[in-house]
């Protein structure tokens, strides 16, 4: 039996799509209450269990009976507010999920991690699974916490824990509209006018979930795999999703000495409306990092081949136009 903890996601829901397909018996982890609509199509086919994984006895109940887990759950935020709520998800609820698998004896943990819990340096232009976390302004308040996360998840490997790490980029796929990287694709299809300078890191959700299915059976215990397919500019990846949707592509480059500014107006703005700011330093720091996550590693363990940015964009923005007309 397989369990996921954080099944109701974007990666969640394609981690469940791919042990159905390969009828692997599993059960799926989620908050009470939590939006399961990225899996309506498949109501009846799984066996749901509500867990807050901040709860220890209910963690430990859980995954009672469980022979191997994937532990998907946390919370991504560029918030500084939620500096709070992401200790308390991504480093005490994978503490929880660590013993409680040493507990019950589970046979495999695969940890998703980010690639934001990888250590980088300035003036470093790429790096890899190796690289020392180093505390400075490079960092955000999430990477931070997933990066205590790991600390948890080795330390289990310690104790006896046959667990691996996965540590995904930007992850691309079609999922709420609100949430994860469909932002991107519902950015363009509003016509959008502005786009920054740089680079991001990707990976489509069918090879990350893809990657981390093998990971069950493969990769020796205790190491990370980057999982991301390659880098791309912000302004081709808009281009490239403006063509699909048949959209006009964001043209106004945003200079990155004008970032910090808008950071702060959009601080004033969200402290006059008290409503969730939208654009942090953290997010800055995310958007402006020249740092290429290589995936050597995880290419030769597993023989690996990740989908091409082109075959991800259009399988994204088909995905998403379905998921619009089927709302009307």
């Amino acid at each position: 039996m397989v369990v996921v903890t954080g099944a109701n996601g974007l990666l969640g829901s394609y981690v469940i799509r791919k042990l159905l397909a390969a009828g692997e018996p599993f059960r799926g982890l989620k908050r009470e209450g939590s939006d399961t609509s990225l899996l309506s199509d498949l109501e009846g086919q799984i066996e749901w269990d509500n867990v807050d994984i901040r709860d220890t006895e209910a963690v430990y109940d859980a995954l009672a009976g469980a022979t191997k887990v994937i532990h998907c759950a946390a919370l991504v935020s560029f918030n500084p507010s939620d500096k709070r709520k992401l200790y308390e998800t991504n480093v005490v609820g994978t503490r929880n999920v660590v013993n409680s698998c040493l507990e019950n004896g589970v046979k495999r943990l695969v940890h998703v991690s980010s690639v934001g819990a990888i250590g980088r340096q300035k003036n470093v232009r790429a790096t890899d699974e190796t690289g020392k976390w180093v505390p400075g302004p490079m960092n955000t308040a999430y990477g931070e916490s997933k990066y205590l996360a790991e600390l948890e998840v080795m330390r289990g490997c310690e104790e006896g824990l046959d667990a691996v790490i996965v540590n995904p980029s930007v992850i691309l796929g079609p999922g709420l509209p609100e949430r994860s990287s469909a932002r991107i694709l519902q950015y363009v299809w509003k016509g959008r006018r502005f786009y920054p300078e740089g680079r991001m890191n990707y990976i489509s959700v069918q090879d990350a979930a893809e990657i981390i299915y093998r990971l069950l059976r493969e990769g020796d215990k205790g190491e990370r795999f980057i999982a991301s397919a390659g880098t791309i500019t912000y302004k081709e990846v808009f281009e490239k999703i403006a063509r699909h949707l048949s959209r006009k592509s964001p043209s106004i480059r945003l200079s990155t000495r004008l970032l910090p500014l808008l950071v702060w107006a959009d601080r004033l703005r969200s402290a006059i409306l008290g409503t969730p700011p939208g654009l942090t330093r953290d997010l800055l720091t995310g958007i402006l990092s020249p740092v290429s996550f290589q995936n050597d590693k995880v290419k030769k363990a597993l023989n690996f081949e990740f989908q091409s940015i082109d075959e991800t964009i259009e399988w994204c923005c088909e995905t998403y136009v379905r998921q619009l007309a089927g709302k009307k």
